[in-house]
């Protein structure tokens, strides 16, 4: 296994030589959105998953650079419609794709760039190609699902810590646990193997997304995204939640009106 830096550097080539082939497509108002969301950085967690759960079962690393952009691509289709859904004005401390253009413009670049993530499997053949297929549209649905549970905990009071859990695994872990299982899959891993990194990953998307809802909180201008928007939003995070266990009902009560004011407030300006 290689330093995280070297799998980033790798995939952080790849995409550049990919924007280089790719700049000149048109309309530009379609294209033009795709490749500034997917160059102003970010930590490209799941790609470098991709390329070291290919690693892990010594596969060749630069075979699942596709497959890494593709999971790449797909994340930040997720990352549009979730701005425009969420109404945020900051992504990785850069106007989100809707502010920068308009809504409209950024719903059709993030359908294009679900449609772009599905051509880079095109690179893999055979029993590779139908598993990594049948994972990524599983994995698709999941995060719809997630997204779902996410929108409809914004006008539920009685969320759990279990629904919660569920939530975060389908909208953030699973994503991660199947850029580690691609990998997996490119470099020919049993299906024992595949499954149990899956796993893995699951918890570690878990983590990653507890970690998340706290730098939401008390994070600073370096997180890239304005700090309490998650607040602001009505969102049941990890922290919300366990907030109103600690309330009394009274507290509970008088919390949830503030919180619904703001969240009202915030729409109609």
């Amino acid at each position: 296994m290689l330093e995280i830096s070297s799998y980033q550097k790798d995939f952080e080539n790849y995409l550049e030589k990919i924007l280089k082939e790719n700049q000149n497509l048109k309309p530009n108002n379609l294209y033009d959105p795709i490749w500034y969301i997917m160059s102003i950085g970010g930590k490209r967690l799941r790609p470098v998953l991709t390329l070291m759960g290919c690693d892990v079962f010594n596969g060749e690393v630069k075979r699942a650079l596709p497959a890494a952009m593709a999971v790449e691509m797909f994340h930040n289709f997720t990352l549009i419609h979730d701005d425009i859904m969420d109404n945020a004005d900051l992504r990785r401390g850069q106007p989100t794709v809707h502010l920068k253009w308009d809504i409209n413009t950024g719903i059709l670049s993030g359908d294009a760039l679900m449609v772009l993530a599905y051509q880079y499997f095109e690179s893999y053949e055979g029993d590779s190609f139908k598993k990594i297929i049948k994972l990524f549209n599983e994995t698709a649905i999941k995060v719809c699902e997630g997204q779902q549970m996410d929108m409809d905990f914004e006008q539920t009071n009685g969320v759990t810590l279990s629904e919660y859990y569920q939530m975060i695994t389908l909208k953030t872990g699973v994503l991660i646990g199947s850029a580690l299982k691609m990998g997996a899959i490119v470099a020919n891993a049993n299906d024992k193997n595949a499954d149990l990194i899956y796993e893995f990953g699951l918890a570690l998307g878990i983590a990653f997304q507890l970690q998340d809802d706290f730098l939401d909180s008390f994070g600073d201008e370096s997180f890239g995204k304005m700090i309490g928007g998650d607040i602001v939003e009505g969102k049941k995070t990890f922290l919300m939640l366990k907030t109103l266990e600690a309330c009394s009902n009274e507290e509970r009560i008088e919390l949830l009106n503030k919180i619904n004011k703001k969240k009202n407030k915030t729409e109609r300006s």
